[in-house]
Order: C-alpha cells, then structure tokens, then sequence
C-alpha cells in the first residue's frame, strides 16, 4: 500500500526531529504529503497541600511559553519539509494526553501513517519506550513507524 499522507507528531526533541526528516525523506519518495503535529502540554496547578500553588499569572507565563515552543517546534518541522518541496501542513493542539490527541489527529485527518521517534522529552519515560509512542502503538487504527 502506498502511503499518500503521512501523521509526523514532534516535540521538538533531536530524537523527534530525526523522525521528521525521516517522514519528510519518506514523503518525497512516495510523492506523499505529511502532517506536522504538536501537542501542548497546559501547565498543571498542583495537588492543594502538596506544595506552592500558582498564581494565575505565573499559569498564564508558562502557559504563553508552551505556546511559543510549539510554534518554535512546529515552525521547525515545516521548514524541514519545505527544504525537501514536500507539502506539509501543521498543526498545534493542546492537551493533556499527547497519544491521545495524535490518534485523533491521524482519524481526523485522514492520515494512513504515523511516523514518529521512539520517544522525546517526557522526562523518565524518555528512557524506555517512550509512554506516547507506546500509547500510539497500541492504540492506532493505522500503521506507525517509530523512528530510532
């Protein structure tokens, strides 16, 4: 089966740069187009009594940062992708649950792969398995190549 639109979710990580260039790499070949994907994480308030709770405009501070990132690391993606003349689009989500937001970006859109790295920032769980790729893996209706 010939893959026509490829899903490439990004945090901006190296490991998850090396997936895109492999999506765009991969895009080009197939003469297929892709669809870049961040997910915000919102800054959470803390558990009351389990340490210093934020004031709203420390929240909205970190909440304006997440949004820069993702524009930085959507921006990025996008670059790579005019570089190669593959036909990209892009798109920044917020949530909570990035595997998530991936499988339903993939449905939504009509994707017919999901590339992406093996694991990215996501503190401890960056090194095993990656906690969102495993989530996708198990989960997606379509094919995923994970990127090494």
């Amino acid at each position: 089966m010939p893959y026509r639109h490829l899903l490439v979710p990004t945090d901006g990580s190296e490991r998850s740069l090396r997936a895109v260039r492999e999506a765009v790499g991969l895009a080009a070949a197939l003469g297929a187009r892709i669809s870049v994907l961040t997910v915000e994480q919102q800054p959470r308030m803390p558990v009351p009594g389990m340490g210093e709770r934020l004031d709203a405009a420390t929240l909205a501070t970190l909440a304006s940062a997440a949004r820069q990132e993702s524009e930085r690391v959507v921006n990025e993606a996008m670059a790579i992708a005019a570089a190669a003349g593959v036909g990209a689009t892009a798109e920044r989500i917020s949530g909570e649950r990035p595997h998530r937001a991936i499988l339903a970006a993939a449905d939504r859109l009509g994707c017919d792969l999901i590339v992406m790295a093996s694991h990215g920032r996501r503190g401890f769980q960056r090194m095993l398995l990656g906690s969102q790729t495993q989530g996708v893996l198990v989960q997606a209706g379509v094919p995923v190549l994970v990127i090494r």
